[in-house]
């Protein structure tokens, strides 16, 4: 699959997640199979560019290209300004969010409260999109089935964003008004695939080799993009990549496999964030790969209470160490965490 001049290496892609996918977790799923990944959203006001949160969004030392970077807001000159600040960071590819739920987005009128005003997400659109053009870099727009039930206007937005240069477009199946709650449905996705000529990606809750191969077959899409099913599971890229080549599942991963990835994962996740705030955001990383691990909830009660890196790194050590004295392979997942559960989990 492509995106304007880039050749993607597979049609499975990390989402957005703000909070979770920052350029450690992201390259981790990378190594996992996943064949394209897509930054936290980064503001598009400029009074919070120069902020230690914004400059670490935009850090992609060492990343994998093509750099994708997803820009958030709801003023056109601002979101063009965004976009060029981005690309002179190292940006290849800039995504505009429609997509995300959050009240506190959805308050200002951005994310997928900007579905509910055509006008002003064509005006964001169309000035993103200018502002790119000299650069050769694509845009693409991440967005909801719609609003709500009622205003359900992916296939239109879909259309006009094609119509306005956007490269791609990744549908949730939900609407903003629905959250994670519910069942994602994919039948908007088929119409807006069916509705336009560029890439379709199809995102909302594929957790599964299986799932991902009805989503594929039931949406038409041209590629999957996943989030909140990697949490703590990176390496789900490549068990679907192999079901979609073969039709076979692989077996859960080593142990000791599991042990080395997440022991990576904290040293580049200190190494981003420093020891105070990286300490504190690697718990629910720790968390979610632990969460249905025997003796898991143990070690989410004394890795919440640690200070340290070398303690946390100490105990996921020896965790691990014993798990793989039990056995060889990991246990199948008893449950995913998903939406409130998951973000319940980094408490």
């Amino acid at each position: 699959m492509q995106i304007g001049p880039f050749l993607l290496a597979n049609r499975l892609f990390v989402a957005p997640m703000a909070g979770v996918t920052d350029r450690p977790f992201r390259q981790l799923c990378r190594q996992f199979g996943a064949g394209y990944a897509v930054s936290e959203m980064v503001t598009s006001r400029r009074d919070l560019w120069h902020t230690l949160k914004t400059s670490r969004r935009a850090d992609h030392a060492g990343e994998p290209g093509p750099i994708a970077v997803q820009i958030a807001g709801v003023d056109p000159e601002e979101m063009a300004d965004a976009a060029r600040y981005n690309i002179d960071r190292g940006a290849q590819i800039i995504d505009i969010n429609m997509g995300c739920p959050a009240k506190k987005v959805c308050k200002k009128w951005a994310g997928s409260a900007l579905m509910q005003n055509e006008p002003l997400a064509m005006q964001i659109i169309d000035a993103v999109v200018a502002a790119c053009d000299p650069h050769r870099v694509p845009v693409t727009l991440k967005m909801r089935t719609g609003w709500s039930a009622q205003c359900r206007n992916a296939v239109q937005l879909g259309r006009l964003a094609e119509n306005a240069g956007v490269a791609m477009l990744t549908v949730h199946g939900r609407t903003r008004e629905q959250g994670y709650k519910e069942e994602a449905e994919y039948n908007t996705i088929a119409a807006v695939k069916a509705a336009v000529r560029i890439p379709v990606v199809a995102n909302g809750d594929i957790d599964s080799p299986q799932k991902a191969a009805r989503v594929l077959a039931a949406t038409g899409a041209d590629a999957l993009m996943i989030g909140r099913a990697a949490m703590g599971r990176p390496w789900l890229f490549r068990e679907i990549g192999h079901f979609l080549q073969t039709g076979a599942e692989l077996p859960s991963p080593a142990v000791a496999e599991v042990h080395s990835a997440l022991l990576r994962h904290l040293d580049d996740h200190y190494s981003l964030y420093g020891e105070y705030t990286g300490v504190r955001n690697a718990r629910k990383h720790i968390n979610w790969y632990v969460a249905s691990l025997p003796g898991g909830s143990l070690l989410r009660q004394r890795v919440n209470a640690m200070e340290s890196a070398a303690e946390q790194m100490q105990a996921v050590d020896a965790f691990f160490a014993g798990l793989q004295e039990a056995q060889t392979d990991l246990p199948e997942p008893c449950g995913i965490p998903c939406g409130e559960q998951a973000l319940s989990l980094a408490a």
